[in-house]
């Protein structure tokens, strides 16, 4: 391997590490069967490593960056996990600003940040003074861990009702309900579930927005993005169609569903470069999502 595959192979593994899949709830945390690390059959490109030029305030949670060309009333985007260059190009993008937060490892360590219903209002306003402005709209996004943030998030009524639209890509997940995956369909824990199944009634009325992507990586341990996008698809009776396209980033397309402004993607993938694939789209999903 070259020194360029080997460093790109060394920076999947440590993203991996940091990043990996996991249900992350407030008791210990369970690992997940490995993922493959490579994965030759597709493209796989990458956002260029730059920082897009912009300002930048530290908040007391994550920075704010705001990059030029803000109109009077700009959106604000949250993301959470995952390189924050990412969330800054998709913004910078999209003409968006945007807060960026990298926790740690585990949806747990999301989760914890926002225990206090009142501390996502709270940066909120914090963002806006630092700007200077008010945010015409609020939009979450989270990656695989990050997602854990999204969740506790939008149990506070307030906060919910700050929230405009949300992405969820690739790390919406669950425990299984008899510990371990059925020999056929298999049977979800759903306490963690509920707040989406309310986000997605509301987008499906119209009142929010709500994209939601997965891969096809399969942890074992715990329900899988494929398996909680399901759930949520049979208890919304939304159906699923069949499709074979070119997404973004090299990804191949499988699956849409989609009602009103509600919408779920599937795509092709069960390694660890399929997983940062979904990530690195942010600036497509960001600009579907809109």
């Amino acid at each position: 391997m070259g020194t360029t595959g080997a460093l790109y192979t060394d920076r999947v593994r440590a993203l991996v590490a940091l990043l990996i899949l996991t249900p992350g709830f407030a008791l210990a945390q369970q690992a997940q069967n490995p993922s493959p690390m490579v994965e030759h059959t597709r493209a796989h490109a990458r956002l260029p490593e730059q920082a897009p030029p912009g300002k930048r305030e530290k908040l007391d949670l994550g920075t704010l960056y705001l990059p030029h060309g803000l109109g009077s009333k700009p959106e604000l985007l949250f993301f959470f996990h995952g390189d924050p260059s990412v969330a800054e190009i998709a913004a910078a993008r999209n003409h968006v600003a945007v807060v960026s937060e990298v926790a740690g490892n585990g949806s747990g360590v999301y989760v914890k940040l926002f225990e206090d219903p009142h501390r996502f209002p709270k940066l909120v306003k914090e963002a806006e003074a630092k700007a200077h402005l008010r945010f015409a709209r609020v939009i979450l996004g989270g990656w695989s861990a990050g997602c854990g943030a999204l969740r506790q998030i939008l149990k506070s009524p307030e906060a919910y009702a700050r929230v405009g639209s949300v992405i969820c890509i690739d790390g919406v997940h669950t425990d299984y309900a008899e510990g371990k995956p059925g020999p056929a369909e298999s049977s979800l824990s759903d306490a963690n579930l509920q707040v989406w199944l309310h986000l997605g009634r509301d987008a499906m009325a119209g009142r929010k927005r709500f994209m939601l992507t997965h891969s096809e990586i399969f942890p074992g341990t715990y329900a899988s993005t494929t398996e909680t996008a399901d759930y949520l698809l049979k208890e919304l009776k939304v159906q699923q169609r069949p499709v074979l396209k070119w997404g973004p980033m090299g990804m191949q397309q499988l699956s849409v569903a989609s009602r009103g402004k509600f919408q779920v993607l599937g795509f092709a993938g069960d390694s660890a470069p399929d997983h940062v694939d979904q990530l690195q789209s942010l600036p497509v999903w960001l600009k579907w999502l809109r």
